[in-house]
């Protein structure tokens, strides 16, 4: 194993032909293209654009320490859109160990939960992980998924990569003068402090452990609101790694290779890579038309300095000076908030369903809450809340957008909805952040007013000779918990037996403006829920009848209805 360190830790003299190497052996092998964005993948090592980088603009997560630059092979294990699932005679190339592949996805599923709108791929953390430490030396880890030795970088000394000095009195990487890149990942100590995750709940934030260091790169690749299914913001993610674009076509090719399909394979038994490299150097003119290899300046952490250049003849002969073209000054990067002042991402904090009878108060509120890039709840995030619909529902006030800044906690909950008189449905929208703002949209619904009772007013029989009306009118009153119940529809239709509430076609009936004979009416109470039921008149069928009254709510009365000759129901004479 510690030979297998020296060598990772030896400069290779990986050059331009490397990444076109990468691209040649994906177009071999009828891979899918991974399209880089226009400007950073041009060629030469180079610095995040557009001030969305991970960490400060000068700084990369890992300090540019050796990565790996094995290529996928020429045959691909299957084709396009094939599942995960392949077999295991696929190639070896294309097996994951089982724990590192786990942390990839749980990783990918976590993101997804708090951050959805950066899309995360666990085939980008695969593919990272191949190029840093080739899948944690090929899968060597305990059943928590940690290394059973730390994976450290070279010393960060400033001796062919950037200087930072000990930020973390040599805890994770046991050097108490300079910084390592420790872990599967390599993340070097001053960004795993802040960006640091407790994947698998051991509660510790353990560089050397594949799901914790697996989450921490997926929250940072995600940072400054990237859209990774966006192809230029996955560059600025890659990049924001290691600033290389070497690195970035490297890291590119994996990640196309293992969208191809892959497999799982016992934890271990991974391939382990064969030469690691250091960032290219890249050619400088010199007099006479000739050129000279010069190092490219490694990318440097906060509170280090990049070394300047040292050219030297070929063949290892006394240096000379070689002359630079002027360069414009560089004007100073914007700073870059630290991750725990960065708006990253909104969730729903436990709002239950949105349901509300007409002109009803909803009981429940919608609340949210605001994390911050390293997936911590965010205070003082001010959030906007707005209904969309027509039914009339607007928030207590009568508006339709409030703004709620977030909590200590990270929740920001809406004032109560009044709903509004029109039935049907409409959403209400939680939107937070700037630039690309994360948005939450709940959908939820107006009923009709209920009763859970109806009665009559009075209680005097209700009788009619044949074809006459009857004389006095069914008034009814609709109460919803003991209260009046204004505005409740209610339906009376006039049946032969309420246990079968079946329309009867003899018997009383409504009319409608023509005078024909209606048996169904939709009616709606008063405000003060009383209902007084239009005129009732029977046909020349003498018997008795029902009306079935029936409310939204579930509330029902029977009225029973008689048609006989007055005759018949005169008292006796005495």
């Amino acid at each position: 194993m510690a030979a297998h360190i020296r060598r990772r830790l030896r400069k290779g003299a990986t050059t331009t032909a490397v990444a076109a190497a990468a691209v040649a052996a994906l177009a071999a092998s009828g891979a899918p293209a991974a399209p880089l964005a226009d400007g950073p993948a041009a060629g030469g090592d180079q610095q995040a654009a557009g001030g969305e980088s991970g960490g400060p603009e000068d700084a990369a997560a890992t300090g540019n320490s050796p990565y790996y630059t094995d290529l996928p092979p020429l045959v691909t294990p299957d084709r396009p859109g094939s599942s995960s699932n392949l077999p295991a005679a696929g190639s070896a190339e294309a097996g994951i160990p089982a724990s590192i592949l786990a942390a990839y996805k749980q990783a990918e599923r976590s993101v997804a939960a708090t951050d959805p709108a950066c899309r995360l791929p666990w085939q980008l953390l695969a593919a990272i992980g191949k190029v840093e430490s080739g899948q944690a030396r090929g899968g060597r880890v305990d059943a928590n998924g940690t290394t059973p030795r730390p994976i450290l970088g070279p010393a960060l000394n400033g001796q062919g990569f950037a200087l930072i000095k000990d930020t973390d009195d040599g805890a994770y990487d046991g050097d108490a003068l300079h910084d390592r890149a420790v872990g599967p990942m390599q993340f070097i100590p001053s960004t795993w402090a802040s960006w640091g995750q407790d994947a698998n709940g051991d509660g510790r934030k353990d560089p050397n452990n594949i799901y914790d260091a697996a989450l921490a790169a997926g929250r940072y690749l995600c940072a400054g609101g990237r859209d990774l299914a966006v192809a230029a913001d996955l560059d600025r993610a890659v990049l924001s790694y290691n600033r290389s674009t070497e690195y970035l076509r490297t890291v590119r090719s994996w990640f196309a290779y293992y969208q191809r399909g892959t497999h799982e394979v016992p934890d271990g038994s991974g391939v382990l890579p064969t030469a690691p490299s250091t960032p290219t150097p890249s050619p400088v003119p010199t007099p006479g038309g000739t050129t000279s290899p010069t190092p490219s300046p490694p990318s440097s952490k906060p509170g280090g300095t990049k070394p300047g250049p040292g050219p030297s003849k070929p063949g290892g002969g006394s240096t000379s000076p070689t002359p630079t073209p002027p360069t414009r000054p560089t004007p100073p990067p914007k700073p870059t908030p630290p991750p725990a002042d960065t708006f990253g991402s909104l969730e729903n904090a436990g709002t239950g369903p949105l349901a509300a009878t007409a002109g009803g108060t909803f009981a429940e509120r919608v609340s949210v809450r605001a994390r911050n890039a390293l997936g911590a709840p965010m205070a003082k995030v001010p959030v906007t809340f707005t209904v969309t619909g027509s039914t009339g529902t607007l928030f207590d006030g009568g508006r339709k957008t409030v703004t709620v800044i977030s909590r200590a906690d990270g929740t920001a909950t809406a004032p109560a909805l009044k709903a509004g008189e029109r039935t049907g449905e409409f959403t209400v929208t939680a939107t937070a952040g700037t630039g690309r703002p994360r948005t939450l949209t709940y959908a939820a619904s107006v009923t009709a007013r209920q009763a859970d009772a109806i009665v009559r007013t009075d209680g005097k029989a209700l009788v009619a000779a044949p074809g006459e009306k009857f004389a006095d009118a069914v008034t009814l009153k609709a109460t919803y918990k003991g209260a009046a119940a204004a505005g409740v529809p209610v339906t009376a239709t006039l049946v032969a037996d309420a246990g079968k509430p079946v329309e009867n076609d003899q018997g009383p009936h409504f009319k409608d403006a023509a005078g024909k004979p209606l048996r169904t009416l939709a009616l709606t109470t008063g405000a003060d829920g009383v209902l007084r039921l239009p005129d009732l008149f029977a046909d020349a069928n003498p018997g008795t009848y029902q009306l079935l009254l029936t409310t939204e709510g579930g509330a029902t009365l029977v009225v029973e209805l008689t048609v006989a000759a007055a005759e018949e129901t005169a008292p006796p004479e005495a």
